[in-house]
């Protein structure tokens, strides 16, 4: 019969016949390994919807919409391609959302920058 080789390591494996690793550490150094791409790009995109809901937190009064120049989220570094979510209103509006702050695109350059409370109490 075989021996079976670790898939980290390459050492010989002793023990169960469907043992894949020699020891803890090589089964979690291959996992990290193989984890670690997809890992960073999570990592990134979420630090970038966070990032755009602060922005948006920071500009957004809790009780009423206000407008702001794409220019001026731009200079915040806001990210108009990262969001959370889509909204489409009945009127056909789309409202891009971060979490519970989101922004609708008046035109001109302009957004309407919006809170949703709602938002958290659904669970």
């Amino acid at each position: 019969m075989e021996q079976k080789l670790c898939l980290h390591c390459d050492k010989g494996i002793i023990g169960r016949a469907d043992k894949k690793f020699c020891d803890n550490q090589c089964r979690n150094e291959y996992n990290n390994t193989q984890n670690s791409i997809s890992n960073n790009y999570i990592r990134k995109v979420n630090r970038i919807i966070k990032k755009n809901r602060n922005i948006l937190e920071e500009l957004t009064p809790k009780d009423k919409s206000i407008k702001v120049a794409h220019k001026e989220l731009a200079k915040l570094g806001f990210s108009f391609e990262y969001f959370t979510n889509i909204y489409t209103t009945k009127a056909d509006k789309t409202y891009y959302f971060c979490y519970e702050y989101g922004y609708l695109d008046l035109g001109s350059n302009y957004y309407a920058l919006v809170y949703n409370k709602s938002y958290l109490n659904e669970e």
